[in-house]
């Protein structure tokens, strides 16, 4: 198969932040597993999950076969009248419609023609499920079989692992009482946000203010920590941070 599942892994282990490891696997599983529709969501980040038919994104929601709105709660997303949600969600395991439903009684619970067998599996961190990777064939297309459901499992382990290396990189420590001197609460929340990645442009969607509003905030950031560059103005932050962890172990 040309698009192979080192493809895909490869595409999970090259990402450097977290835009980009959604934009990988969706530009790549849906050819991989021959879907129709497929999405990735993650319950804690917002303005970031992606759904698509292969064309462009799509605003997230709560559609006919259970897939989730990452705005509302897991267990109230997953288990709404959807059985493979819920054996994802109790299991962290993935699963398809034939597996939990082996006498073809998916139809009672959706209709869709493009939702005509649907596969779903866990994304975890810390022993909780923080997103799902979910896909869909459409009418006349065969039901995923137990090879797709190994190879999500594969692919599931290794997004999963990735997501919390980049978190664990990204993450700038607000309680370090240094830093607080330094930057104000509204610097650090644009510190975090550079951490992961996110245009000038993109912040100031997340916070509500303008672009230049957050350009002016970074020059004071630079200046405060006496750094000329983002890249930098992180690696200062990451440093003041792990020293802030080593004191705490002496």
């Amino acid at each position: 198969m040309a698009n192979s599942l080192q493809k895909l892994l490869g595409a999970i282990a090259s990402s450097t932040n977290e835009q980009e490891l959604q934009i990988a696997i969706v530009e790549t599983v849906g050819e991989y597993f021959d879907a129709q529709r497929w999405g990735i969501y993650l319950f804690d980040s917002l303005d970031t999950s992606v759904d698509t038919d292969g064309s462009q994104p799509l605003e997230v929601g709560i559609n006919a076969q259970g897939f989730p709105d990452i705005t509302t709660s897991i267990p109230e997303i997953c288990l709404r009248g959807n059985p493979v949600g819920k054996y994802v969600v109790e299991r962290h395991a993935p699963a398809h419609e034939q597996l939990i439903l082996p006498g073809g009684d998916w139809k009672d619970f959706c209709s869709r023609d493009d939702h005509a067998h649907v596969m779903s599996g866990p994304i975890v961190a810390d022993g909780c499920l923080v997103g799902t990777l979910n896909l869909a064939r459409a009418t006349g297309n065969p039901a995923f079989t137990a090879n797709d459901l190994a190879d999500l499992s594969a692919l599931c382990l290794h997004l999963s692992a990735k997501l919390a290396s980049l978190r664990a990189k990204s993450k700038v420590t607000l309680n370090n009482s240094a830093l607080a001197d330094r930057l104000t609460k509204r610097e650090l929340e644009i510190a975090e946000l550079v951490a992961q990645g996110l245009t000038n442009a993109e912040i100031g969607e997340k916070l509500w203010i303008t672009q230049n509003s957050v350009k002016q905030a970074l020059k004071r950031m630079f200046r405060k920590l006496e750094v000329s560059a983002r890249a930098e103005m992180v690696a200062k932050l990451q440093e003041i941070s792990l020293s802030k962890v080593r004191l705490n172990q002496v």
